[in-house]
């Protein structure tokens, strides 16, 4: 499994930072975000390009990267990281075990090593509650300067669809919304893969 979860202070997250692709890769956009890097950068990674290298890429031929911040993980768990030169908030970001993360108008810049160090104490559980916990554990650490206002979850496995897509798109407390709808999901989570693919296996009424 590769996913993506991100939380920030404007309307409807889901919709336009977090991509991602099974075998492939996971990309989150964001400051001035342009939705059409994500499925680029997974197009580079589709066909081998290392993320580092894409970053290093974009640099040279994108003028309008520095208003941009950027994580990409490939599917080996090699990650990089991006902060333009034009944002001028509180940002940082930092690759771990089989993660990256990055932040802006943060609080803090401990903000983004609570990330990583959340996510990588996790091992023992799945991908999805490991990305949870690793944004919840951001928060408490400062979490951003702003009041949040949205969230998202994009788990892929196998199949062409996600695992799980899950968006908070306009609340005042979108994380503590996204793990109410994470732990209600979670359950059924791989009875819905079932349904799709194998539905005369799947749990459930007929």
């Amino acid at each position: 499994m590769i996913g993506a979860v991100v939380t920030t202070s404007s309307m409807a997250v889901g919709s336009r930072c977090a991509w991602a692709e099974p075998g492939v890769g996971a990309v989150l956009t964001q400051h001035r975000t342009d939705p059409r890097l994500g499925p680029m950068i997974l197009g580079e990674l589709r066909r081998g390009a290392a993320p580092q290298a894409i970053i290093d890429g974009l640099e040279g031929c994108d003028p309008n990267l520095r208003w941009r911040q950027l994580a990409v993980l490939a599917a080996d768990g090699t990650g990089a990281f991006f902060n333009g030169s034009r944002i001028v908030s509180v940002a940082k970001g930092r690759t771990g075990c089989n993660c990256v993360a990055a932040g802006n108008i943060l609080r803090n810049v401990g903000v983004v090593d609570a990330m990583v160090d959340a996510f990588e104490a996790s091992e023992d559980q799945e991908l999805a509650e490991r990305l949870v916990r690793a944004i919840e554990a951001g928060d408490a650490a400062g979490g951003e300067l702003k009041q949040l206002k949205s969230a998202a979850l994009l788990v892929v496995h196998r199949e062409s669809f996600p695992y799980v897509d899950l968006r908070v798109d306009l609340s005042s407390q979108p994380l503590v919304e996204l793990r109410f709808l994470w732990e209600l999901y979670q359950p059924q989570a791989s009875a819905y893969v079932v349904r799709a693919v194998d539905p005369d296996q799947a749990p459930g009424p007929a």
